[in-house]
């Protein structure tokens, strides 16, 4: 399965980019150079048992172990202390970034309730598209039984297009169900 969206990439996708924008080098066309799962979490000053639960969980979905990201510096309204968690985010990059954008495209995006598409909007204007996932249910390798509360997820795909409609036009491509505008 892994390598399934790679060779669709390298088979059709580029050379119908290659088209469409008329481009005159084969390095030109944009392509997907890492995806960027993270979650924020606010309790995990309070509650240890979140952020290891968050950890198992990034890690399960991802197939990748997430570093905790810290806070730089305090914030006394948020009681929140420097050098505190403050999240878990994990990085993926060739054969794993191809294999969770397929299963995310595949699997876990029609998983969620009256799904009608994502919205075209949220892309940079560099390229770069990022999306919001209320519940981690949607992934088929977490178990409803071992989560102990619902939380959602940020996940960045980072390109190398310099517009975003050639951001948008790799990423439809690539089976992302994009809303009609």
């Amino acid at each position: 399965m892994t390598e399934r969206l790679k060779t669709l990439y390298q088979e059709t996708i580029v050379p119908k980019l290659m088209e469409q924008f008329h481009y005159d080098n084969i390095h030109q066309v944009p392509k997907v150079v890492k995806v960027v799962v993270n979650r924020g979490l606010g309790e995990a000053s309070q509650n240890a048992k979140a952020l290891e639960a968050s950890l198992n969980e990034i890690a399960v979905v991802t197939g990748q172990k997430p570093v905790v990201t810290r806070a730089k510096k305090a914030i006394a309204g948020f009681k929140v202390r420097q050098g505190m968690p403050v999240g878990v985010m994990v990085t993926l990059r060739a054969g794993r970034m191809y294999a969770f954008l397929d299963r995310l495209v595949s699997l876990a995006l029609p998983r969620i309730r009256d799904f009608r598409g994502i919205s075209p909007r949220s892309f940079d204007g560099r390229g770069n598209f990022t999306l919001g996932i209320r519940e981690q249910l949607i992934f088929p390798e977490v178990d409803y039984d071992s989560i102990d509360q619902i939380r959602g997820m940020d996940i960045s795909i980072i390109t190398t297009a310099n517009t975003d409609e050639e951001g948008r036009t790799l990423l439809k491509e690539m089976g992302m169900p994009f809303r009609e505008s």
